[in-house]
């Protein structure tokens, strides 16, 4: 029992000095590969870069202590981290304080969902996830999620539109004209430095030594250059206009969402009070409606002018007092010395100061990084939120451990280890549940740094004890040095790291396993495309999809008729080309027999007595039925009836002992007959073919010997 409730115990008896240095090498490599990713992975779950830093303090050492895997890496993922932005975009600004605690709530739900399935042993539930969808949906993902980077590589800013495709349309057509070269070179530098270091040697921390070189060519050149300018410094009426009117929508509609949040109180006081068809509440809501309605429209304008406002480029002129003046690009007087850069306003979801407009002259960089280690706090329930989430907290909390168990399953084939899927969910869950009280957004299992762990000779846990450790550390004392990194350099990571998650192999081996699971993985891709940022929906359409394909089998269960083959055994005689025999139907039910598909077995054996004229005998091949409820019970009682009052008669062979105690404890037992139930086919064909052909003129029954249809 201590064991179960503390299973590092097995693994820390492991522990010596050549395990500890093992340990130490792996966790330290992970670590450096895991601070730029977990920042990158911060960024696409749309929190502060420094989230992910937290999420990958206490997340990585809980899991490995409380997980059964030994070299499981936990921490921020691509894939959670775009469902995490996905399910909290339509509640709150990206990076906001309301996102920000939304996403710690969620890791908390997600954990506990978790823990919950590991305590009361429920880790198959993750069947219902088949690997056809997962691959669909992990495919798409991937897309997604490197689609999601373009706006950072080509350092162009566009607002989110309601499905991803359109939000990339129109990353792609500012990026025409507007991208910023130095920030897109120092994006494609990452990544070849990542790559070749990568084909190199797996074991080498190409994501820090990319990060390294591009922090440094950043500061060393002077990649940012950002200032803060009066609206006069603004050499432009169409500009000033366009920011005064942008204000304007941004001023009323924060006093409109002010107005709808005093309306909604009135609101639930006049039903209350009142009733919900009082007069009073219908006002009440009208004037709501009516303030919804115009603030869709203010947040129509504001959409429009704040595009408009990112295509102005200007350029720098400075006056001869020294301060620097602000001219479209073209427009500045004939002969104007300019400072050489392309300035473009930074336009947010808030209104402008006129007295300090931002102005942009350079790339986007991390900036400053809060340093010292997150305070544990629990975090702020509010249960109309956590209702909301729990949907999407289920998908993700199954999404998740089935990339880790993935993982863990394919380490372990490596290490020899065993595995306790249950176990494993219980780390995963505890890893999410005390990761929020460290300010963690949701969490799993990574494969690219659960890799290194075993590449760089990780034995224990004890491996993301260090992990751990050093983030840290890095926490404590070394973020100032982060500052230059640039974002471009953070969206190649990403889309370095999901290039393992696109695998179009998987979609050709499901279409070759079963056409359907093919099927299903494609339309779970296609559907998930469409339906960004609303990924759920994706997902859930292939559950769907293998759910009803499920029950239809279960409804239609496969029923074949069975004739001798060439090596001696009895097999499909369709399948083989065989010849049936002409008195006796040798039937074989694949599939438990229930009440949903009870019916089904007495069609198929309707049309035999039908298609059969000289028919005698009908023998059920019971060997694939391993279950039998009171439906099935019910409709095999009938059946028995029914054939023996039209002059044929009925006998069955290996019926297991669950489907044989139901028949006893119904008297289906009695009504068959001892002598109509056989053990085994051979014995059940030899006597059964002496009673339905004594009289008769066939030459060869095909259930004695081989014919095959000419």
């Amino acid at each position: 029992m201590i064991r179960r409730i503390f299973p590092f115990i097995d693994w820390f008896k492991d522990v010596n000095l050549m395990t500890l240095r093992l340990d130490f090498v792996s966790g330290l490599t992970v670590a450096l590969i895991l601070i730029p990713q977990s920042m990158a992975y911060a960024q696409l779950a749309g929190m502060p870069v420094h989230y992910g830093l937290y999420a990958s303090l206490l997340p990585p050492f809980l899991a490995a202590l409380f997980g059964s895997s030994r070299q499981l890496a936990t921490g921020p993922v691509a894939i959670v981290s775009l469902m995490t932005s996905a399910a909290l975009g339509p509640m709150a600004t990206t990076g906001s304080e309301a996102f920000i605690a939304y996403a710690i709530l969620l890791a908390l739900i997600v954990g506990i969902f978790q823990l919950t399935l590991g305590v009361l042993r429920l880790g198959l539930v993750v069947n219902f996830l088949s690997h056809p969808v997962v691959n669909g949906f992990t495919n798409a993902g991937a897309i997604i999620i490197a689609t999601s980077q373009l706006d950072k590589m080509f350092n162009v800013s566009v607002d989110s539109a309601e499905h991803h495709y359109e939000t990339i349309y129109r990353v792609l057509r500012a990026a025409m004209d507007y991208t910023h070269w130095p920030t897109l070179g120092l994006g494609v530098l990452a990544f070849a430095i990542m790559y070749g270091l990568k084909r190199l040697d797996k074991r080498i921390p190409y994501v820090l030594a990319a990060v390294v070189v591009t922090t440094v060519i950043s500061w060393a050149t002077g990649y940012e250059h950002n200032a803060n300018a009066p609206a006069q410094a603004i050499v432009s009426e169409d500009a000033q206009k366009l920011i005064a009117d942008f204000n304007a929508a941004v001023k009323e509609n924060e006093k409109l969402g002010a107005d709808r949040a005093t309306l909604t109180g009135k609101i639930a006081e006049a039903e209350h009070s009142y009733g919900p068809r009082s007069t009073p509440y219908l006002d009440l809501q009208h004037q709501a409606l009516v303030v919804s309605t115009r603030m869709e429209q203010l947040k129509e304008d504001a959409h429009v002018l704040r595009t408009k406002l990112r295509e102005f480029l200007f350029v720098g002129v400075q006056d001869p007092d020294g301060k620097l003046t602000f001219h479209i690009r073209g427009q500045e007087p004939t002969g104007a010395q300019t400072d050489g850069r392309v300035w473009r306003l930074r336009v947010g979801n808030k209104a402008l100061d006129l007295n300090a407009l931002p102005m942009k002259g350079g790339g986007s960089v991390i900036g400053a990084i809060p340093a010292g280690l997150p305070s544990l706090s629990l975090p702020k329930i509010d249960f109309k939120v956590a209702l909301h989430l729990l949907p999407i907290a289920a998908i993700i909390s199954l999404l998740g451990f089935m990339e880790a168990i993935s993982i863990a399953k394919a380490m372990a084939a490596k290490t020899g280890q065993r595995l306790d899927p249950n176990q494993e969910l219980i780390g995963q869950g505890l890893a999410n549940i005390l990761g929020a009280f460290g300010k963690s957004f949701p969490v799993s299992g990574s494969f690219s740094r659960s890799a290194v762990n075993i590449q760089t000779g990780a034995v224990t846990g004890l491996a993301s004890v260090f992990t751990s450790l050093t983030v840290g550390i890095v926490l404590l004392f070394f973020t100032p040095l982060l500052y230059h990194l640039p974002q471009s350099v953070l969206a190649a990571v990403i889309m370095m790291a999901v290039t393992g998650l696109l695998n179009v192999s998987g979609f050709i081996h499901a279409w070759k396993a079963q056409w359907y699971d093919g099927l299903f993985s494609i339309i779970t891709f296609i559907c998930t495309l469409i339906s960004a940022p609303h990924l759920d929906k994706g997902i859930m359409v292939g559950v769907l999809l293998s759910l009803g394909m499920f029950l239809y089998k279960s409804m239609r269960p496969k029923v074949t008729t069975l004739s001798m083959s060439p090596d001696r055994s009895y097999r499909s005689a369709k399948e083989f080309g065989l010849k049936e025999c002409r008195h006796i139907a040798m039937i074989r039910f694949e599939g438990s027999l229930f009440y949903a598909n009870a019916g089904y077995l007495e069609d198929q054996i309707s049309d035999l007595m039908l298609k059969k004229r000289e028919l005698k005998h009908i023998l059920i091949v019971s060997n694939a039925i391993n279950d039998l409820d009171a439906s099935g019970e019910e409709m095999l009682s009938l059946i028995v009836d029914r054939i023996r009052s039209a002059g044929y008669d009925i006998s069955f062979t290996g019926v297991n002992e669950k489907v044989l105690a139901v028949m006893k404890r119904t008297h289906l037992y009695e009504k068959i007959g001892e002598g109509n139930i056989f053990p085994t086919m051979q014995q059940a064909v030899e006597i059964v073919h002496k009673r339905a052909h004594t009289q008769c003129n066939e030459e060869a029954c095909p259930l004695l010997s081989v014919c095959f249809i000419r």
